[in-house]
């Protein structure tokens, strides 16, 4: 699916990531980036660009954004996030 969040994005950062990490999520929603669901929770899904991988959660009541977690998509299978 494509996720996009056109106006006023407001990303709230879990985990202090660093300032070019968000403007990157930013830019992303804002052009509509493809997005998959995470399949055990609502609202939740991962985005993949340049071999990065953001871990979001959508809130449905308030639309604001929530960066869970990013890590390098070759670090996929070892489930760290960075």
């Amino acid at each position: 699916m494509v996720l996009r969040i056109e106006k006023n994005i407001k990303i709230e950062d879990l985990r202090h990531h660093p300032t070019e990490v968000i403007e990157k999520l930013q830019t992303l929603l804002a052009a509509g980036a493809v997005a998959h669901e995470d399949p055990h929770r609502d609202s939740f899904y991962e985005i993949e660009s340049n071999g990065r991988v953001y871990y979001i959660c959508v809130s449905p009541v308030t639309g604001k954004v929530l960066l869970l977690g990013t890590w390098l998509a070759s670090q996929a299978s070892s489930s760290q996030a960075a």
